[in-house]
């Protein structure tokens, strides 16, 4: 039985984000980060929005498309240099991701919405875009959050938890409570929310 379109789309978007010189170790495995990263990003999205729309699953999944091909240290370090990186990266995924849709055969406003979505266009208002934005918000909370704590003060660690929480919609928020997190990081969520 030939692949669906959608299908074929997730195995290229995994193929170029298996390209990824970065690894990442989990229970001494390497693997290649962004595919890792893409994988845990449809994995989280399926729990918490089961019946997500293929858009939405081929936005999660290339969400990071290739992100390794612009490294953060091409712009200044400040947070205008981060934000200009970060917009610059969204408009690359967006195009990389387009470039598959169209070549493995959808239309015009399919790669369009796919597009707005990856890059997150009125979030509060575009429900798609706002259920990728949980999505991402609670992949890295429930992977990377401990980690990314470690390496930083509690001050710092709980400012990017508000960030965090003022993007995420109240159903993204019950998703994120329910997350088993360690004791220190737990008081750091609540400390940050309350």
């Amino acid at each position: 039985m030939k692949p669906t379109r959608f299908e074929t789309a997730i195995a290229l978007i995994d193929k170029k984000n298996e390209e990824d010189p970065n690894t990442y170790s989990v229970s001494d495995i390497e693997y290649s980060k962004e595919l890792l990263y893409s994988q845990r990003m449809t994995r989280t999205l399926l729990k918490f929005e089961p019946n997500a729309s293929k858009a939405v699953q081929i936005a999660a999944r290339a969400h990071h498309i290739c992100r390794w091909k612009i490294a953060r240290k091409e712009y200044p370090m400040d947070r205008v240099g981060y934000l200009k990186w970060r917009e610059t990266l969204k408009k690359m995924h967006a195009d990389i991701t387009g470039d598959i849709l169209v070549k493995v055969g959808f239309d015009d406003q399919f790669v369009k919405r796919v597009q707005k979505i990856i890059l997150k266009k009125l979030i509060k208002k575009n429900e798609e875009s706002q259920i990728l934005e949980d999505t991402i918000c609670l992949v890295f909370l429930d992977y990377y959050f401990e980690e990314f704590a470690a390496k930083h003060t509690d001050e710092k660690v709980i400012d990017i938890l508000q960030k965090t929480w003022v993007k995420m919609s109240d159903k993204g928020h019950e998703a994120a409570l329910k997350i088993s997190y360690s004791e220190k990081s737990l008081a750091l969520v609540k400390q940050a929310i309350s």
